[in-house]
């Protein structure tokens, strides 16, 4: 059997889950992301929206597409994912987590929340890829998460896309709803060029102190769509620089940034 391509963990910001069906840049970008890599075996996402205590990874053999949001067009909720999951895999995942010392559950009845299945309808139009997710723990902190991505960094060298999802700012209350392409808000552009650089530069320490950077709560106020970068940035190997795969900007203070870590 041939060894599998080694492919690199990724963040990618998912934005609105108008993503899914709307012509942007960061779909376009998204579209072709899917064509450029390997073909993977599976999908391992952790989801900014897909929040426990304890890390908790998805078994369910045929996982439902999660709807969790409100106020959008009708036809976004008549949307299906229908990727199937893979037990098998997860019970892997337990293993990895298991040998570093990191408490994890499964969950045999989870389905697919927007932040996995949005992307990856881009990604993988198909759904022909097993798919299952990972929680975030919005109460832990950046390296409780940098630390379950190491665990899971092997991984990757059974053909498993490990991907974290969530947002590179995210301030909901702060956006200017009004005008979608709307410049990056000043304090938008200071706090993201600083992670960015720190992540670029390979300096992990710098990104893990995340919230010495200027204006660190006020682009997340709450912490959960910034911790699946931390998995997919643990997940990288162990000296690796972020190549920068995509930027934009949307209403002012979403930033779209995506990442690759080798």
């Amino acid at each position: 059997m041939d060894t599998p391509a080694l492919l690199p963990s990724l963040f990618l910001s998912h934005g609105s889950p108008m993503l899914a069906i709307e012509d942007s840049a960061t779909g376009r970008f998204l579209d072709r992301l899917g064509q450029a890599l390997p073909t993977p075996r599976a999908v391992l996402v952790a989801s900014a929206h897909f929040m426990r205590p304890t890390t908790t990874v998805t078994a369910t053999p045929a996982p439902e597409t999660i709807h969790d949001f409100g106020g959008f067009p009708a036809a976004l909720y008549e949307l299906r994912y229908p990727a199937m999951g893979a037990p098998d895999l997860a019970s892997q995942v337990l293993e990895c987590l298991a040998n570093a010392g990191l408490p994890a559950q499964q969950d045999d009845r989870h389905g697919l929340d927007h932040g996995v299945w949005v992307p990856l309808r881009r990604m993988y139009p198909a759904a022909d890829i097993p798919v299952l997710a990972l929680s975030v723990n919005p109460h832990g902190s950046a390296e409780d998460h940098f630390q379950v991505g190491r665990a899971l960094a092997p991984l990757r060298q059974h053909g498993v896309l490990v991907v974290g999802s969530g947002g590179f700012s995210h301030n909901l209350r702060e956006l200017d709803w009004q005008h979608a392409h709307a410049p990056a808000y000043p304090w938008v552009a200071a706090f993201t060029d600083a992670l960015r650089t720190h992540l670029e530069a390979g300096d992990i320490a710098s990104a893990l102190d995340w919230k010495s950077l200027p204006h660190a709560l006020r682009n997340h106020p709450t912490q959960e769509h910034l911790y699946p970068l931390y998995v997919a940035l643990g997940a990288g190997s162990e000296h690796t620089h972020a190549r920068l795969l995509h930027r934009d900007v949307e209403l002012g203070g979403l930033a779209l940034d995506a990442f690759a870590f080798d």
